[in-house]
Formats: structure tokens, sequence, C-alpha cells
């Protein structure tokens, strides 16, 4: 009898056990199809939009260069009158402008243009200033990503002609597109508002001192810190992130995505489109990547970068000390990118305009010869 129920025991347990798995796989799978659909749902509205924003590509662009112009000269009055409010200004222009770039750049297929480092260190100091404000080591850390990430990218473009129209990311400060304000922003904007906490916003940046860790009255705690303390925060940790960033593009990109990259050419990567056009244009940098042979191209992008962000983060720790030098670094940003934009307007905009033109022709005379 005792056998005989604790066969039954065993077999009813046996059935629940079944009963309890079968439930969680279905569960996965309803989550997985969720999943899926609402990618799909993402996706068809992301091509949407971009298709009713290319029927209206004129009246948009008038609209962008009215509220470009005049959102450049409310910032500019805000950065004088109220210093101490960019950093708001910053949060909300990246928590709204950068999903939408995504939604863009998904219908382009330009999305994995979202994992370049200066994302990665956007979010960064979107992190330290929303959740870690008084976080003395976490706010160098970021200042360094701030000032080299644009000092990386605003030495690439003033470097010639040549180079400036072969890099993707060109930051060109033009009224009337959307998406080339954006670029400039995303890599200025962080710089300013580090330039503003420094220098122009003493309370704030005096409250991320260390309680208990005395200072003189009316000196900074940049100047009571030790060099080997600046270094650290400002150059060994900052790299260490750095690198950590490169290990996980490398892994996205060239090992989980490879072969979804491989089928579809038209996706665009930092390294795809930048090999496309140097390529093309046969130039310095295409022979340079190409000093280990073709195969090698990837790894001779990724160590000319790391020479770039080593180079430039070394330059964070006098910035970061000397008044003069941080303003100046910022004058020359912002004149890069204006420059830049000249030159778009003067000789790429024209150019561009022919091209439209000569494709809306192309596709009437078929038409018009039925």
């Amino acid at each position: 009898m005792s056998s005989t129920e604790d066969s039954e025991d065993y077999s009813y347990g046996g059935r629940r056990f079944q009963r309890v798995k079968q439930r969680l796989k279905d569960r996965s799978r309803r989550v997985a199809q969720t999943k899926e659909k609402t990618k799909e749902i993402l996706s068809k509205q992301a091509v949407k939009i971009a298709k009713h924003a290319e029927e209206h590509e004129s009246f948009i662009t008038k609209v962008t260069h009215f509220l470009g112009v005049f959102a450049y000269g409310a910032f500019c009055f805000i950065l004088g009158a109220r210093p101490q409010d960019v950093r708001y200004i910053y949060i909300l222009f990246y928590i709204t402008f950068v999903p939408l770039r995504w939604i863009y750049y998904r219908y382009k297929k330009w999305h994995y243009y979202l994992l370049d480092f200066c994302y990665y260190a956007n979010t960064l100091c979107l992190i330290m200033l929303l959740f870690f404000p008084r976080n003395q080591k976490l706010f160098m850390v970021t200042f360094s990503f701030a000032e080299a990430s644009a000092f990386s990218h605003a030495y690439l473009y003033i470097y010639g002609p040549l180079a400036w129209a072969l890099i993707i990311w060109r930051c060109s400060l033009v009224f009337s597109s959307v998406d080339k304000i954006v670029s400039v922003l995303i890599h200025l904007l962080p710089g300013v508002v580090f330039f503003t906490l420094c220098w122009w916003d003493p309370e704030f940046f005096e409250a991320m001192y260390p309680e208990g860790h005395a200072h003189a009255r009316g000196v900074s705690w940049r100047s009571v810190e030790s060099q080997s303390f600046l270094c650290t925060w400002l150059f060994t940790v900052p790299l260490f992130a750095y690198g950590i960033w490169q290990l996980l593009y490398f892994l996205i990109v060239n090992v989980l995505r490879r072969q979804r990259l491989l089928k579809d050419p038209e996706v665009m990567t930092s390294y795809r489109g930048l090999s496309n056009k140097a390529r093309k244009a046969n130039n310095v940098w295409w022979r340079l990547s190409g000093c280990l042979g073709d195969q090698n191209r990837m790894l001779m992008y990724i160590l000319l970068q790391a020479i770039f962000t080593v180079a430039t983060m070394a330059l964070t720790v006098p910035i970061f000390l000397s008044y003069e030098l941080h303003l100046i670094f910022q004058i020359l940003k912002a004149s890069a990118a204006v420059w830049n934009g000249g030159q778009f307007l003067l000789e790429v905009m024209p150019r561009q305009v022919v091209l439209k033109e000569k494709k809306k022709l192309e596709v009437a005379a078929p038409v018009q010869g039925n």
C-alpha cells in the first residue's frame, strides 16, 4: 500500500513538474513573440516617419533653419546669463534627440553609429549629471571623455580639406539640417557643460570635494589635489574605460553582428563608412590603414583610433587646470564646427542639389516617354 502511494505521489509530482515546465516554455515563447512584434512595429514606424520627412523635405529644411537660428541665439543668451542651467539644456537635448536619431538612423541603416565612442561618452556624462553630481572621481572621468572625444573629432576636421571631406561624421554647424545640428551638439555640448561647471559654477564644482578634506578658503580643490591623483582620474581611468568600450564595440560589431553586416552591405558602421570613403579617395588614411595588409585594416583602424585617444586624453590634464586653455579650447571647437558648416553650405550642398535634380529628371524621363 505504501509502495503504491509513493508511486502515485511520484507520478503526480512528475506531471506537476512537466506542467510547470510547459508553462515556462509557453511564457518564454510569448515573450519572444511580443519582443519580435514590438521590434517590427518600431521598425515600421521608423520607416514611415522617415518617408514622411523625405516627402516634405523642403518645408522641414526651412522650419529647421528658422528654429535652429533662434535656438542658437537662446542658448548663447542662457550661456551668458545663467551658465549654471546649461547642464539642464544638455540633459533635455540628449534624452529627446538621441532616441529620435535612432529612429532616423534605423531607417537609413546607420544605427550602428550609435555604438560609437561619442555616444558612450555622452551617456556616461548624462549618468554623472543625473545620478552622481557630487562624485568627484566620476566627474573627472567624464570630463576627460567630454573633452577628449570632442578634441579627437575637432583635430580630424581641422587637419585639412581632404580629411574633413572623408570623415562621415563631420561636425558642421548647418542650421537647416537637424542631423548636423545634433551631431555638432553631441560633440560640443558636453565640453561646454563641463566648462561652465568647472569655472562658472563654483558652488557645484566645490561641492564635489569629499567631506572632511579641508582646504584653504577661496582655493579650488583642483589646485589642492596631487598631480598623480589628477593624472589617474583624468587619464589612466578614462583610458581603461575607453578600452572597455573598444572591446564591447569589437564584440558587438565584429562578432555578434558580423553575419548581419556581411549579408547587408548597406548597413553602415564607422569603420565601414570611413574605409569606403578612404578607399575611393586613395588618401593617406587608406594607405596607412593598409600597412599590415588588407586583412588587418580593422586592426590598424583600432590602433589609429587608440593613438588619437591616448594623445587627446593626455591633454585633458592641462586643460582641467587652466581656465585660459579651457576657454581657448571651447572657442577652437566652436570655430571648427562653424568653418565646416560654411564649407558644407558652399561646396557640398550645391553638389547635393544638382544630384537630386538629376535623379528627379532620370525618374521623370521614362514616365514622359511612355
